[in-house]
């Protein structure tokens, strides 16, 4: 048996039947030339069932008994049942998108089974216009957003012309890195190697020692600077913000980033603020559609990934906290808002170690762990009202043995009082926007598409902003 970090068993700890822990994808490919798509799904399934030498990560387990030892410790599985965790569907007619995203919906509310290596993925022919998708889940405790991406990408290749396409679990992946020559590092001595050693651990012994200083001075900026939303502060009651079950609604479109990248430059702001704008308009306007627009602003919950460009897979985020601007009308004001939000709170991580950055995402996130206790919801004051992800991804477009990958929409977890989550991917030159929400709570999921677009216009033609130096 392998312990279990805490960042990893509390995802199995939170996780109930209503409130299922794991992340997802769904991906869309367009089959190479001369190709059908029976004939892609056939290659992907064929291709998928003889990866048998699997990544240590796909072979975890929660250790039996699963509800007591499996919150502490991780079991390797021997083998890896194929026809249970890679599936084929066929949509029914007439192979529409939304049957694709009803398909997503209905089995993103499924828990996985902890008795097994918790991921599956499912090979989704039917679609109309001639592609095929793949839609997987895998446990958070194992993955987070920012590694599934990197996991995806690992299987994808620029080349047309390369056949040696697999599934994202293959050691061979693995193997394929280690092979791609690296300019060689330094020799160091003995002492070297030891007071370094020894320096790390100083480091980190100072990080922690900070702690205190550096949650002293997050209570004054949040005091002092009205910008900075800090940690413990209200956030509005919402539709957002109730118990949910666990049937899901899931909504999925792409926008060109050239076009969000125009939009940015046009306001001198970052690309990530055009994100979080778009989704401010578009929740201004479904909230209202549903008489729930609150007269206080939203306040979103924004992951921040701490991985660096050679870290290792897992589990590496802190979070942010943003003011939405959702009670302001002109969306010139609104973005100045918004921006001047997100600024505050870049400067105060920034003026961060990692190990204060976590505290600071920890003491940000908190309220998740009780989440599922009875009556928390209801009657304990929020910090926020939903999470908003970017995971940014290769700017080219991207294949699998030929075929071109055309879509990759992130599929997230709502959580009780989080009833949606927004997360967006950015691959081959597309903004990906997966919106997953509680089936019950939030009707007409899809109509938030629509405002999406609208906030995207409005940003194109308002006058540029001056942000207050």
């Amino acid at each position: 048996m392998q312990y279990m970090p805490v960042t990893q068993s509390m995802f199995l700890i939170a996780e109930t039947r209503d409130q299922p822990m794991h992340v997802g994808g769904l991906q869309l490919f367009i089959p190479r030339e001369g190709q059908t798509a029976e004939e892609l799904a056939e290659e992907l399934h064929e291709s998928f069932v003889a990866a048998t030498d699997i990544q240590e990560t796909f072979l975890k387990r929660p250790a039996s008994p699963a509800n007591l030892a499996g919150y502490t410790a991780w079991q390797l599985a021997h083998d890896i049942d194929f026809d249970y965790h890679v599936r084929r569907a066929i949509l029914p007619r007439p192979g529409e998108i939304k049957n694709l995203l009803q398909y997503v919906s209905l089995n993103h509310g499924a828990l996985l089974d902890r008795s097994r290596p918790m991921w599956e993925v499912h090979i989704i022919e039917g679609l109309a216009d001639g592609r095929v998708a793949l839609y997987t889940k895998v446990h958070h405790s194992l993955v987070d957003g920012v590694t599934a991406l990197r996991m995806l990408q690992r299987t994808l290749t620029t080349d047309p012309d390369d056949r040696t396409g697999t599934a994202f679990w293959d050691n061979e992946i693995l193997r394929r890195r280690k092979k791609k020559p690296r300019a060689p590092k330094p020799q160091k001595s003995l002492l070297s190697k030891v007071t370094g050693a020894v320096g790390s651990a100083v480091g980190i012994a100072d990080d922690l020692v900070g702690i205190a200083p550096a949650a002293a001075k997050v209570a004054v900026t949040g005091v002092l600077d009205r910008d900075f939303v800090a940690p413990l502060q209200q956030a509005p009651n919402t539709l957002l913000n109730v118990p949910i079950g666990s049937a899901r609604r899931f909504a999925a479109q792409d926008w060109p980033t050239d076009r969000l990248r125009d939009a940015a430059r046009r306001h001198h702001i970052t690309f990530n603020d055009v994100l979080i704008a778009m989704c401010s308009g578009a929740l201004r306007r479904y909230l209202d559609d549903n008489d729930g627009l609150p007269d206080d602003s939203l306040t979103a919950c924004l992951p921040v990934s701490l991985h660096s460009e050679g870290s290792g897979d897992g589990n590496s985020i802190t979070a942010i906290l943003v003011r939405m601007a959702t009670d302001i009308a002109d969306p010139a004001d609104r973005l100045r808002e918004i921006t001047a939000s997100t600024t505050s709170a870049k400067i105060v991580v920034r003026g961060l170690k990692p190990l204060q950055s976590l505290a600071l995402g920890a003491a940000n996130v908190w309220p998740l762990a009780f989440a599922p206790v009875p009556g928390f919801v209801d009657f304990t004051p929020r910090g926020f009202n939903l999470m908003i992800s970017s995971v940014p991804g290769p700017e080219e477009v991207q294949y699998w043995n030929g075929a071109q990958l055309d879509g990759c929409y992130p599929v997230s977890i709502p959580m009780e009082g989080l009833a949606m989550n927004i997360t967006i991917t950015t691959v081959g030159g597309k903004a990906n926007f997966g919106i997953t929400g509680a089936r019950a709570q939030l009707p007409r999921l899809q109509r938030i598409l629509d405002h999406l677009e609208t906030a995207l216009t409005e940003l194109e033609e308002i006058e540029p902003i001056h942000l207050a130096q």
